[in-house]
């Protein structure tokens, strides 16, 4: 509970620099009928019962601090060291929103310019601005983004079949009535086929009427795919004079190649594993980066770095491409916001971190999952499809229906098992997408393995 300090003095200073007299008056607006009616509220408790009650309720929900999670598919349980919430909470940051005025403004101004150097290093890219509302959001902006690179001549998305589904499902909302053609986005999965197979077939509607293809490494099934592939992929994307952009998890990064490094024109991806907790589904960050040529073709706002008229350093909101800045018509996005104390966790995270503390939470992610992959490969009536390299995500096909796997691991084990991937792949019906991070224990891991091999020996009717 909010401890709020105003006392009665407070509340008349308050009340008599406004002009009125009570509290009361400010509502003369409403009509008297309706301005205070009879409640029917039960008596009043003290503090202390009131938090009794609350906590009561509370202790009904599952949380992941009780449970253990196996539950991935675009939102991370990770660590989020203390330093990240001592800082974002205070007053001179949970607060601030806009930093319009850069007089008044430095920390705020200070903050995302050291988020957006930070994302630049991860990715391996020259620009990022500061943020958009979540990962799937980004990458419907970078396909504006495309379009407007090549000046709205060219008609056609190329959206991996493995492109996280809700990013695709946000594309598809935000280009709705442009005319655009969307390809790749409904094909079936050939999940027996290499790399280099499924590679060559999204390249293959690559021509040239194709604005951007969007890739995402590693892909929603957890699958990696190396740096040489992805070059000869951006190869066969610019050469037909399209945009290579690349949705990515931030925390693989501190593991593997960056995507700058490999021909990317466009970084973006969900920042939420960056310092903020999963928080039933939101607020999140988008994160979006791109090459210097390109960054006045770009949405949301990037901040700069200055020297005032004393030639002191300063930070300034460089560019804001936002119709209410500019005129409309000019305008590359009419986003409204962004996740900027979202951002600023991220900021916090990461220089915590530092890129030593990212590679370790990366290779235990990497090395916990493939060990969990390792002891359900074993079991009876399961397999793990992981004839591709994979980061801390993997395929298994279940003898039994993944919700009715999901519900027994839930009710008698209190584990939260993974993504039922029949919800979004038909073909995939039966298969379950796992993920492991640092979080998970070596216990909890081989406590899930036994798990699914109880429930899969137990007779039908009894799951």
């Amino acid at each position: 509970m909010i401890y709020i300090p105003n006392t009665d003095a407070d509340r008349a200073a308050m009340l008599a620099t406004v002009g009125v007299a009570t509290v009361e008056e400010l509502f003369h607006d409403v009509p008297e009928a309706y301005r205070f009616p009879s409640l029917q509220l039960p008596p009043p408790l003290s503090e202390m019962e009131v938090l009794r009650e609350l906590e009561a309720l509370a202790s009904e929900n599952d949380d992941l601090h009780h449970l253990a999670c196996f539950l991935g598919a675009g939102a991370y349980y990770h660590f989020v060291p203390s330093i990240v919430d001592f800082i974002l909470q205070r007053s001179e940051f949970f607060t601030a929103y806009t930093p319009y005025q850069p007089e008044i403004s430095q920390g705020t101004l200070q903050a995302h310019f050291e988020y957006q150097s930070m994302i630049c290093a991860l990715t391996g890219m020259e620009v990022a601005n500061v943020s958009h509302y979540d990962g799937a959001t980004a990458t419907a902006e970078a396909v504006i983004m495309a379009l407007q690179v090549t000046r709205g001549k060219r008609t056609k998305v190329v959206l991996s079949p493995t492109l996280h589904p809700q990013y695709r499902a946000v594309v598809r909302t935000y280009t709705q009535g442009m005319g655009l053609q969307l390809v790749g986005d409904g094909d079936p999965l050939a999940m027996e086929s290499s790399a280099a197979e499924e590679l060559a077939a999204l390249a293959s509607l690559v021509d040239g009427q194709t604005a951007c293809l969007i890739f995402q490494n590693p892909d929603f099934l957890g699958r990696l795919y190396t740096p040489a592939e992805m070059q000869a992929l951006a190869g066969q994307v610019h050469a037909a004079g399209a945009l290579f952009v690349v949705a990515v998890d931030p925390i693989s990064l501190g593991l593997f190649v960056p995507p700058g490094r490999y021909g990317a024109d466009i970084v973006v991806g969900e920042g939420q594993a960056l310092g903020n907790p999963i928080s039933f589904g939101g607020p999140y960050l988008g994160f979006f980066a791109m090459k210097m040529a390109d960054v006045r073709k770009s949405s949301g706002r990037i901040v700069g770095q200055t020297v005032d008229a004393e030639g002191r350093r300063g930070f300034v909101l460089t560019l804001s491409t936002r119709e209410q800045h500019i005129r409309r018509e000019k305008a590359s996005s009419n986003i409204c916001s962004n996740q900027a104390l979202n951002a600023l966790a991220a900021a916090i995270y990461m220089a915590a971190m530092g890129k030593h503390g990212l590679r370790t939470v990366a290779e235990l992610c990497y090395h916990k999952a493939h060990y969990a992959a390792d002891l359900i490969a074993r079991l009876p009536g399961y397999q793990v499809l992981s004839g591709r390299p994979f980061f801390k995500e993997f395929v298994v096909r279940c003898p039994r229906p993944v919700s009715l796997i999901n519900q027994a691991l839930l009710e008698d084990y209190g584990i939260l098992g993974g993504y039922d991937l029949g919800q979004d792949y038909p073909e995939l019906s039966g298969h379950m997408l796992l993920c492991v991070t640092e979080m998970n224990t070596r216990e909890e891991i081989e406590e899930l393995a036994e798990a699914l091999a109880e429930i899969a020996g137990r007779p039908q009717e009894v799951v």
